[in-house]
């Protein structure tokens, strides 16, 4: 089990540990509800440092992005994200990720924690450009200081103009006295704030800082728990549970990241899924009926008949309901279609609703 490089802050403040994507990491501190209720209305901290990052250099880097990754990211410009997936050959997704253009020539990679190593093989393997690729995911940490207030709290520790930063950007600057600390306007949450990378060295000195800077605005630290229910809340997807190998980006409602302006991994096999239409698609449900969907929970039509299943499902925090996502056959999609989770060898009313689930 590894531990990131604030592993003992976590414990020290007494967290809940549990193994996560084979890191040793908080779940919970003071409950879920109160965590998710601190980020929707305030500001709170999560440690992410297990999160992978690499970094493409050269020439060509993208044009091996291009080749691998289904959006297009020919579109960025130099302190512009993009979100994008890796088609896994045969229709299926290998892993999302975050491609952040540093320079024409230098882009920093984020991917998910269980996917290091399938995703770094995976891109190595379509490497035949001479593109020079480092893998730093034992480097980093990664801080996301997520809420409406995070830019007011964390203003204080850099020169950064944080609240002029858009959705999906980044800058360089100084943070917490740290120099050239990578700022990152994304997150998971749908509440706004900032992911900040540091070396690991740094990671103990930026996390006292964001704590004391965001005193005054009653910031906490917030666990693993909280993070699924506010990205559920937002609809987006986790890999794992909503999507996977299995799953293609069409299916799971990500045809807003599968760009057939270029050619990619998979891009015929999508192309022709996408004009002889898709067979199932991940929809966005409520419960009508008092009942919590939970992950594999088989979902029904009004007859009884297994019509798909439950891949992420919860009481929702903010709105006080069950609400879930699900694959479940195409005709079964349309907004106000009634459905019923099968909890406890029961079928529970639910209908199809639009994302996201929670409006702020």
């Amino acid at each position: 089990m590894k531990n990131t490089a604030l592993t003992q802050k976590h414990i020290a403040l007494g967290a809940k540990m549990v193994p996560f994507a084979g890191y040793n990491m908080p779940v919970q501190y003071e409950g879920v509800n109160a965590e998710h209720e601190t980020v929707r209305n305030g500001v709170g901290v999560f440690d992410v440092s297990h999160m992978g990052e690499f970094l493409l250099k050269g020439p060509k880097a993208l044009d091996l992005i291009q080749k691998v990754c289904s959006n297009d990211a020919s579109v960025l410009f130099d302190g512009k994200a993009q979100y994008s997936c890796l088609p896994n050959g045969k229709g299926g997704i290998i892993d999302d990720l975050i491609i952040y253009r540093v320079n024409a020539q230098e882009y920093f990679i984020v991917v998910n924690a269980s996917n290091i190593e399938k995703d770094w093989n995976w891109i190595a393997s379509h490497n035949d450009l001479g593109v020079e690729m480092k893998n730093l995911s034992n480097d980093y940490s990664l801080l996301a200081i997520q809420g409406p207030k995070a830019a007011l709290a964390m203003q204080a520790l850099t020169n950064i103009d944080l609240s002029d930063m858009t959705y999906y950007t980044f800058q360089y600057g100084t943070f917490a006295g740290i120099e050239n600390v990578m700022v990152s306007a994304t997150g998971y949450t749908g509440s706004g704030g900032f992911e900040v990378y540091v070396k690991n060295e740094y990671a103990a000195k930026l996390w006292d800082a964001v704590f004391e800077a965001g005193a005054a605005f009653g910031i906490k630290p917030i666990g693993l728990a909280a993070r699924d229910t506010l990205r559920l809340e937002m609809g987006f997807c986790l890999y794992g549970n909503d999507i996977d190998d299995s799953t293609s980006p069409l299916e799971a409602g990500l045809g807003w990241i599968t760009k057939f302006t270029k050619d990619f991994t998979d891009s015929e096999f999508l192309k022709n899924q996408k004009e002889s239409g898709l067979m199932r698609k991940l929809v966005a449900f409520e419960m009508i009926e008092r009942g919590i969907p939970r992950h594999d929970y088989p979902i029904l039509d009004a007859a009884g008949k297994v019509i798909g299943k439950v891949t992420s499902g919860t009481m929702s925090p903010s709105m006080k309901i069950g609400i879930g996502l699900g694959y479940v056959a195409t005709e079964f999609t349309i907004l106000d279609t009634e459905l019923f989770i099968e909890i406890r060898e029961k079928g529970v009313k639910a209908k199809v609703v639009k994302l996201p689930f929670y409006k702020a």
